[in-house]
């Protein structure tokens, strides 16, 4: 990993994505994205995916002009066509009207169609608690995650977030239900690391912590096993109901032709609980348990001290797009 001022990292992605049709407003807004996540240190859906978010760009999944539209609105509920428009800003916007709801009505829901991938899932989460929400989304993908009993992917590892407001840390729990998302399996696979727990299933059927070997027989390990089965099922079925869009099944089984896919977005402007979240959070401190969002804030600090950490190799492939 390399180290480089998180002003150097925007200007630079803002760059090449205006040189690939992006407005300059939403050319800066997508590389702050990218450049928070990496600043984040979730490197995985950062910096690592720029270049196969520029790849749906040249291969006309995505439309860098497309902004997304409301179809149907009923109160605290709206559905959004994403127009197959870039996922993140896609998502940004969804999550954003939700916020807007929440002021309205208490609480908010946007179910997005028609969209792509979001890239750092946990992005909206923050900005929901950056407005004084609790905020919850998920998506559904292509299938790429064998369910309980199967040996073939069928359902996806649709990633989910929940996260609560505070002022001293929000709690932001980002997760795919499978144990390990794709982007880690990746990462653990590049670094030449074993997962720290069995992350899936090798190409005889055992389990395994060898990354690689898992991307290789396409089999990884649903979170709590049947349960996190279960829970990819269901949260696919209510993304698709809800948007009116597509399920995973409906979904082109292939990382670099993945679109068209189904988001859900919720914001609560909740009544006023003080000090309830600094309790909770404030116990499992005091025995030694790191609550979700912790590491982030602690990423955050080092990278404005030291700047942001980048995958060398990474970072030399997006400079030479200039």
């Amino acid at each position: 990993m390399m180290r480089i001022p998180e002003n150097r990292v925007h200007q630079v992605l803002t760059t090449v994505l205006t040189d690939r049709g992006f407005a300059p407003g939403r050319a800066r807004t997508s590389a702050r994205l990218f450049t928070e996540a990496n600043r984040d240190g979730v490197f995985s859906h950062g910096l690592d995916r720029f270049e196969r978010y520029l790849g749906g760009i040249a291969s006309g999944l995505m439309d860098p002009a497309a902004e997304p539209s409301r179809s149907w609105g009923g109160g605290a509920l709206e559905r959004w066509d994403g127009h197959r428009g870039p996922g993140n800003l896609n998502a940004r916007a969804a999550m954003g009207r939700a916020i807007e709801l929440a002021g309205n009505y208490g609480m908010g829901g946007v179910a997005l169609a028609n969209t792509n991938h979001w890239m750092r899932a946990g992005s909206y989460g923050w900005q929901a608690v950056e407005a004084g929400c609790i905020g919850i989304c998920w998506t559904n993908t292509m299938p790429n995650l064998p369910p309980w009993g199967a040996d073939r992917p069928l359902v996806g590892n649709n990633p989910l977030v929940f996260a609560v407001p505070r002022e001293s840390g929000a709690a932001v729990l980002d997760m795919a239900v499978s144990q390990f998302s794709y982007g880690a399996l990746d990462r653990y696979a590049r670094d030449g690391r074993p997962l720290p727990v069995p992350g899936g299933y090798d190409a005889e059927g055992e389990l395994s912590t060898d990354a690689r070997a898992i991307l290789e027989s396409g089999r990884p390990l649903p979170a709590g096993f049947w349960k996190g089965s279960g829970l990819s099922i269901l949260l696919d079925l209510t993304a698709a109901l809800l948007s009116g869009g597509r399920a995973t099944c409906d979904i082109e089984a292939d990382p670099d032709r993945e679109t068209g896919i189904s988001q859900v977005f919720l914001a609560f402007a909740p009544p006023e609980h003080p000090g309830l979240a600094d309790r909770v959070l404030g116990i499992l401190e005091e025995n030694g348990v790191r609550y979700p969002g912790r590491r982030t804030l602690e990423h955050r600090a080092e990278s404005a001290e030291k700047g942001i950490a980048v995958d060398e190799d990474v970072w030399n492939r997006i400079t030479a797009l200039l």
